[in-house]
């Protein structure tokens, strides 16, 4: 599993073989098939564990204590740190995937459409807790605006992805952070 994510990591779903995957885990290509039905199975899996990194950020950032606004900082900022140790490049697989295999698999698509349903509500509960304290006036739901977050740092990513560059994620920060919430 680890091997084979970061060779759909690399080189993207459709591109990646199952071939490539086995030889990265050094393991037999029947090896593959026995643990998983198909392609798109495997595609399952990875984003499952992918996802529950995410959600182990989302606990140690969105989810504990103080400053709502600072937290929300904090998830941005480490995920980040993240991509900076990735050189720039990869993204988020959630979204590589989201634009690569949601118009091919259902069952992928589903699967992206939960863990989307799933990541927003931290998002709308930091933006609740910064509008209760009067740190933000909200003019929209915050389930609307943990969405829009969301989407536009996908988009940060994916320009990030295309200039090899912080820049996108840093200007995505800076509109959220003096803009957006203020």
């Amino acid at each position: 599993m680890r091997e084979g994510l970061e060779v759909v990591r690399r080189r993207g779903f459709s591109a990646a073989g199952v071939r490539e995957i086995t030889s990265a885990a050094s393991v037999p290509q029947g090896s593959f098939t026995n643990h998983f039905a198909s392609k798109e199975a495997f595609g399952l899996e990875i984003l499952d564990r992918y996802f529950g990194s995410v959600r182990s950020l989302v606990a140690e950032t969105l989810d504990t204590g103080g400053d709502p606004i600072e937290r929300l900082r904090g998830y941005f900022d480490a995920i980040s740190d993240r991509l900076e140790a990735r050189g720039w490049q990869h993204g988020c697989l959630i979204g590589n995937m989201s634009l690569e295999s949601a118009e091919h698999s259902e069952a992928i698509r589903t699967r992206l459409a939960g863990i989307f349903a799933e990541w927003r509500p931290p998002f709308a509960r930091c933006l609740e807790q910064a509008a209760a304290q009067g740190r933000i006036t909200l003019t929209v739901p915050p389930e609307e605006l943990a969405d829009f977050l969301l989407a536009s740092w996908q988009g940060a990513i994916l320009r990030m992805k295309v200039e090899r560059s912080p820049e996108p994620l840093q200007h995505f920060k800076d509109v959220v952070f003096t803009t957006v919430l203020r």
